[in-house]
């Protein structure tokens, strides 16, 4: 999904409500199985760019600047389809995920659960983040 006018785009992101930081939380669910991979955070230059491009980008808070999904570890994010809520505060990426979501090296990021009482990690990491990133973070 690449051919979405600048115009679409630019009424998607006047419809979206950001918060403070200009961002908006995006949820990252993979198209064909409902599996839910991730929660990132996007601003306007993120959408517009996920939306002209057809490859989920993101905005990093830690870095504070556009991360484009997979650019060093080759794990991306194909988009099949670009949802808001019916509040129009959240934005759902259905996506085509290549390899693993998580940069700890699983498929999804949602790896805790409160099982029996007690946190417990359902997943273990399908590849090193060392050979996802070089040693990179």
């Amino acid at each position: 999904m690449s051919d979405v006018s600048d115009d679409v785009a630019d009424q998607v992101i006047g419809r979206l409500k950001f918060n403070e930081d200009g961002l908006i939380p995006a949820v990252a669910q993979q198209f064909d199985t409902g599996e839910m991979l991730m929660l990132a955070w996007m601003n306007a230059d993120a959408i517009r760019e996920t939306l002209a491009t057809g490859r989920a980008c993101y905005f990093s808070r830690s870095r504070g600047r556009l991360w484009r999904k997979g650019e060093t570890s080759g794990q991306v994010q194909a988009l099949k389809e670009f949802r808001f809520d019916c509040d129009e505060d959240t934005v759902l990426l259905l996506v085509d995920q290549t390899g693993v979501a998580c940069h700890t090296g699983r498929h999804n990021c949602f790896f805790h659960a409160v099982r029996d009482g007690d946190i417990r990690v359902i997943a273990e990491p399908e590849v090193t983040p060392e050979a996802l990133y070089g040693g990179k973070d």
